[in-house]
């Protein structure tokens, strides 16, 4: 498995990569991270890789060009249809569903993953709307940006590869196993889930281009219309109840 991590912040993960479980699987070659500078692929001599949200707002938004322009080269060194089934795009986000062990078994079985870290205020929703296959977030708080998220994807998923971990016993007797439900009291099963869950995230957020590829930024956006736009906004915030896993 080739994991390709997008960021602008590529020595984060130096250290975590290269001690533990992770650093005897990349030793081994059981599994490839590839950190892709996500300022590589931008176009101006400034290396700008943000811009302000329509429709105001604080904070600044990652651009769509060039989380695309890193993106699409990597698809396309996937040749065949059968391929590209094996691979998947991941974005880190606050509304993204929430992350489970269930999801790490899910994602072992892919042979590329592409993992998108966003910073500051968010990333512009067509990235999640026609580049992502999936939002993934790691719990129902705020971080500063998509690394840590993407260390525990990286972590949960190669332990999870044939022969990573010295005893394949370890994975069959640990946490979230369904093994360690079997014979459990209700009061054990009950522990493992999450009832009556409820969250309310963000609406989407989007920055310059106005169009790209065909893509639009929503009108109402571009209207100077604040009353509107606050309106649009809480129209499109989304509520998740009764989540679990």
């Amino acid at each position: 498995m080739t994991f390709h991590i997008i960021t602008i912040f590529p020595k984060i993960f130096d250290s975590y990569f290269s001690e533990g479980v992770v650093k005897r699987a990349l030793k081994s070659g059981k599994i490839s991270v590839k950190i892709r500078n996500l300022r590589d692929y931008t176009k101006d001599k400034h290396k700008t890789v943000d811009d302000t949200p329509y429709g105001g707002g604080a904070g600044m938004i990652f651009k769509i060009e060039p989380i695309w322009n890193c993106v699409q080269p990597l698809m396309s060194k996937v040749k065949s249809q059968k391929s590209k089934a094996r691979s998947r795009i991941i974005l880190f986000s606050a509304k993204g569903k929430r992350y489970t062990q269930a999801d790490a078994k899910r994602l072992a079985k892919y042979e590329n993953l592409i993992l998108i870290c966003g910073r500051y205020e968010g990333v512009d929703e067509r990235v999640a709307k026609y580049l992502a296959d999936e939002e993934i977030s790691v719990g129902d708080y705020v971080l500063t940006g998509g690394e840590i998220p993407a260390m525990v994807v990286v972590d949960s998923v190669a332990r999870l590869i044939p022969e990573v971990l010295g005893n394949p016993k370890s994975l069959a007797e640990e946490s979230f196993s369904p093994v360690c439900l079997r014979g459990a009291s209700a009061d054990a099963k009950f522990s493992c889930e999450i009832k009556n869950f409820e969250k309310i995230c963000e609406y989407p957020q989007y920055t310059k281009p106005a169009e790209f590829r065909g893509w639009k930024v929503p009108n109402i956006l571009l209207s100077g219309d604040h009353a509107k736009i606050e309106e649009w906004r809480r129209k499109h915030s989304e509520r998740i109840s009764n989540y679990s896993n």
